[in-house]
């Protein structure tokens, strides 16, 4: 079995999981803030992955979203020592949890697996949808099988583009700084709830651009490859090239990025 092929096949197993609990009176608790929330079945996700990819790959490591980390430091470090990982599984077992508690479709699953710091393979599996994203360094990108490419979209004025909302206050503020700067430029605006989906839907052409502040790597990693194959462009706000501890990031069909960035990178966020 292929590390795409075990990754997409674990996705959707988590996926169907999550979707048969949607409804039931599942545990809901804050992390960092009123804004983060987590479910006993993100939780349950998290390990059911973690248990299906250390049965075919028993050495390699796993970076998981419900992992504990005492403070910001600790997970700094963490993610600096991912970087030289030779096999590393990077997951969020429910990107858009608040989506999932309110019974809104838009929650993912996320799987990706960067090898010394370069993400290898990348899927996102949508549920709800019942849509696998996936990709594999070099290989091109695929929605369900079959090849995605990024919008062809020229200007900004002709773009629908996304955001998110971050669960810290500084990191929030910087979005509605950002959105007050692009939302006068681009046709409209979209917040969905998953960066990971929105991601996907950059690189299957929904979308032509999606940014925001303060995500991590188990929120990106796979979609900044889906979109990379898929023709697009990713950097961090202020133009610098992607690594797993880019927490700001710009991802877009390449053809709007300069524009984007233009309006993003003044900002010094």
């Amino acid at each position: 079995m292929s590390y795409l092929e075990a990754a997409e096949r674990i996705a959707r197993e988590a996926g169907i999981m999550i979707k048969s609990k949607l409804g039931t009176d599942f545990v809901t608790e804050e992390k960092s803030s009123a804004f983060d929330v987590v479910t006993e079945i993100d939780r349950a996700s998290e390990q059911l992955i973690r248990e299906r990819l250390a049965e075919v790959f028993p050495d390699h490591a796993f970076l998981g979203e419900e992992e504990s980390f005492a403070n910001e430091e600790l997970l700094e470090n963490r993610l600096e020592r991912a970087k030289s990982e030779p096999f590393i599984w990077i997951v969020d077992p429910i990107d858009g949890t608040s989506n999932y508690v309110q019974g809104i479709p838009g929650f993912t699953v996320s799987i990706a697996l960067a090898c010394n710091g370069e993400i290898m393979v990348g899927v996102i599996y949508d549920p709800s949808r019942d849509d696998m994203y996936s990709a594999e360094k070099g290989k091109g990108a695929t929605l369900n099988g079959k090849p995605i490419r990024v919008s062809q979209v020229e200007t900004l004025g002709q773009s629908v583009v996304a955001t998110g909302f971050p669960s810290k206050k500084k990191t929030r503020d910087a979005v509605m700084t950002s959105l007050q700067e692009i939302g006068p430029q681009c046709r409209t605006i979209r917040a969905l709830g998953s960066a990971a989906q929105h991601l996907a839907f950059v690189a299957s052409g929904k979308l032509a651009a999606f940014w925001e502040y303060g995500l991590n790597a188990w929120d990106i990693a796979a979609g900044v490859l889906i979109i990379e194959e898929a023709g697009g462009t990713v950097t961090d706000t202020l133009g610098n090239p992607y690594s797993l501890t880019v927490k700001h990031i710009v991802g877009t069909n390449g053809h709007i990025h300069d524009a984007m960035m233009q309006t993003l990178k003044p900002l010094g966020i």
